[in-house]
């Protein structure tokens, strides 16, 4: 410690004298080992969050922005939930991680089940049995043996037998963190009726469940029980809603490991459903255990503790500070696939074939609420990924590499990652078919007026232009409203060119018409350069906009360019968005643009969206546009009943033809997911669908301990160089006093 005191008494060493000529010299030899320690620098990090030991394991560390508001599956329905949900629970089905288009596979049941079809009277009907005779589609599924909850208090019990914890003593349960605070843990096997008291949970009046509605329609009971249950509830409030002997129609348990679904008439969907967590297995003892009010004020229920069978069970769950999932000690076999798409050995996803999953012992979510020191501290290491659960975060990046060269060589030498996939969505720009100038039209002229006029606009808005602008290139136009990645996608298939708006170069090319052909289909709908050609005027169109949206100015300013370009004026209509969907409700907008996020990879969930039964005014359905086509209604009809296979292929071919001679929409863009990773992370493979990915994802731990060590040295050396200045400037002190002790003694010796 200094200690400025008189002259020559600067430090207090035990050894070390700083009085006179010796105690210059060994004040000036301790400054020479701080700077010699400071010139060889330092082996710990001294700004790292954690020890740098923690670095070296198996461990994912990553960031979150806000903690998941509930993670009770049968409740949960946002991104940023579905991370710790997926991880912790199992539905019946999953998705395969890396084939596309999208394949189920079983996951907590021994196979993905074949339904067996029934007729109104009861009578099984054959698998190719018409749709329209089929009243009951039943769904047998067997749970497979030897899958075991992750340790919980919830199934512990004393030695008689007894639940140790469900009736916690309110003192006890006001005292705890955590659940996993309680010494003793146990568990049992999934068995089926986790999976029926988990679907009777949809209904429960406590959790109101967003699915509920949808269900309803197509599992017989489920509205019934709900109603039930409200009753039940208004009557007689008990603390825990048991609902083990709650009836479900056409839901029931066969025997230990198998349980039946029935579900109205044929339904091919509803394997998908099966696939989210909507399905998952909840054991009724964790609802006992959770029931307890003082656990509930200390934010210790379902919705923060999951008990399920997953991977990774919830270890550390501080609310807005961080979470930690540990690996499930008791996670069944589940391996690393083997085959995957086409690219994927070429990119090294295949690498890790065979091993059993999780690959990593550990996933470490931190607070980090500005994107600045998160940025700062992945580049440091610290961070695998910023927000790992989000597949956007990497078109930041991007787009500072490109506007800052400084920083596009630190990602290089950093060898930080990318990868990117194109999404499960589209954004779209609608024509509202209600509309007497860009919609269906009344009479057989109108409509061919109309329609040519949609074209024109579909082939001058470069939705090209607008990826490179606004997502630095990164997205696809969209051809029609089927993405990528879905059954009825294939290279060489309506889905993927629209000979409206393209046309094939004969080197192979596809190139987006021109101009001049757009304004050669303007001006025979009737509107030679922008101008109706009876009248004169201009033809000005509307669009209703959210106004709310970011980046609303630059992105409306190119909208309106595209449509200048053909000498359309736009009016724009920016609301709220509340407004905006009162709009959209009553059929008031003119054009607009809207998007959709696929719930379940299969085709019908994109093309439902221009069904004429799914119309928002007439129906209240999704078909913002309220576009109806007889030819496609039919189709489509038929179309959702099919198994994937030729004959589906064909007729989703055939629909999307005729929405792109139609054009309903411009179809607009699917966006590209971009994850950001460094080089140490193994398969990360963004999706929007594949919910349970980190449990795929490997890290080399001792890459990344050397790389944080590497690029955090600290920089000691000016300690260094102030020592060595303090060192002089004392010796130069010295000096002076010498001479001014030499004056004074020449003075006295004078005669």
């Amino acid at each position: 410690m200094f200690l400025f005191a008189k002259p020559f008494d600067f430090v207090n060493v035990p050894g070390v004298s700083v009085k006179g000529k010796r105690g210059l010299r060994d004040f000036a030899v301790l400054l020479g080992a701080v700077g010699l320690v400071a010139l060889t620098g330092c082996r710990e990090v001294l700004n790292a969050p954690r020890p740098v030991s923690e670095y070296a394991t198996n461990t994912i560390f990553s960031t979150f922005s806000l903690s998941p508001k509930t993670l009770d599956p049968q409740v949960s329905y946002s991104q940023g939930e579905s991370v710790f949900v997926y991880l912790t629970y199992e539905p019946p089905y999953a998705y395969h991680y890396l084939k596309r288009p999208f394949t189920l596979e079983a996951r907590s049941v021994e196979r993905v089940v074949t339904p067996e079809y029934f007729d109104r009277d009861g009578k099984a009907l054959p698998h190719n049995a018409p749709a329209s005779s089929i009243a009951v589609s039943r769904y047998t599924l067997k749970v497979k043996s030897g899958i075991f909850f992750a340790p919980h208090p919830a199934f512990a019990k004393d030695e008689t037998g007894s639940y140790r914890y469900h009736n916690l003593p309110e003192k006890t349960a006001a005292s705890l963190s955590s659940p996993l605070d309680l010494p003793y843990k146990d568990t049992r096997e999934l068995v089926a009726d986790d999976f029926v008291y988990a679907i009777k949970r949809m209904a429960s009046p406590r959790l109101v469940s967003p699915v509920l509605r949808v269900l309803g329609e197509h599992m017989p009971g489920l509205i019934d029980l709900s109603r039930r249950l409200e009753k039940k509830e208004a009557t007689n409030r008990p603390t825990w809603l048991d609902l083990r002997s709650e009836a479900l129609e056409g839901v029931r348990t066969l025997d230990r490991m198998t349980f039946q679904i029935d579900v109205k008439g044929k339904y091919p969907q509803f394997s998908n459903w099966l696939a989210m967590s909507f399905f998952a297995p909840v054991p009724w003892e964790a609802e006992a255990f959770y029931a307890n009010e003082k656990l509930k004020e200390g934010n210790i229920t379902l919705a923060s503790w999951p008990v399920g069978t997953g991977p990774y069970y919830m270890a550390v769950s501080r609310q807005n500070r961080e979470h930690v999932l540990k690996k499930n000690p008791l996670f069944h076999t589940v391996l690393y696939p083997c085959e995957g798409d086409q690219n994927d050995e070429k990119e090294g996803f295949l690498k890790d074939c065979g091993k059993k999953l999780p690959l990593t012992d550990r996933i470490v979510l931190t607070i980090e609420k500005e994107s600045v020191p998160t940025t700062s501290k992945f580049l440091q290491g610290f961070y695998d990924s910023p927000e790992i659960t989000r597949l956007d975060v990497g078109q930041g990046f991007m787009t500072a590499a490109l506007d800052n060269p400084e920083k596009g060589k630190l990602y290089e030498e950093r060898r930080l990652q990318f990868p990117k996939t194109v999404g499960s969505n589209i954004t779209y720009l609608g024509f509202n078919w209600l509309d007497p100038v860009v919609g269906g039209g009344k009479t057989a002229s109108q409509a061919r007026r109309n329609r040519l006029l949609r074209q024109a606009v579909s082939i001058a808005l470069n939705w090209e232009e607008k990826i490179s602008i606004f997502n630095v290139g990164q997205g696809m136009a969209a051809a029609g409203p089927l993405p990528p990645g879905f059954f009825g996608w294939r290279p060489d298939s309506p889905a993927s060119f629209n000979p409206v708006v393209y046309k094939k170069e004969p080197d192979g090319r596809v190139m987006r018409r021109s101009l001049s052909e757009a304004k050669r289909l303007l001006k025979a709908a009737g509107y030679p350069d922008g101008r109706d050609a009876k009248t004169g005027q201009p033809l000005v169109l509307n669009f209703d906009w959210q106004g709310a949206a970011a980046g609303s100015r630059a992105y409306l300013e190119w909208v309106t360019r595209q449509f200048a370009k053909l000498g359309i004026q736009l009016e724009i209509r920016a609301t709220d968005y509340n407004r905006f969907q009162d709009k959209m409700q009553k059929g008031a907008a003119q054009i607009y643009v809207w998007g959709w996020l696929a719930d379940y990879p299969d085709a019908e969930n994109f093309l439902f969206l221009l069904y004429g039964k799914n119309g928002k005014v007439a129906y209240g359905g999704e078909n913002a546009s309220n576009y109806v086509n007889p030819e496609y209604d039919r189709l489509f009809e038929t179309m959702r009943y099919l198994e994937d296979g030729p004959e589906k292929a064909r007729l989703i071919d055939r629909m999307i033809s005729i929405v792109q001679e139609d054009a309903p929409w411009s179809f607009g863009t699917f966006s590209t997911a971009v994850a950001a990773s460094h080089h140490w992370v193994k398969n990360l493979k963004p999706t929007q669908i594949i919910q349970d990915r980190l449990m795929y994802i490997g890290i080399d731990a001792a890459e990344r301990e050397a790389a944080v060590r590497a690029w955090n040295r600290p920089i000691l050396w000016p300690l260094g160089v102030i020592a060595g200045l303090i060192v002089l400037f004392l010796f130069g002190v010295r000096h002076v006093l010498r001479a001014r002790a030499r004056r004074k003694v020449s003075s006295r010796s004078a005669p």
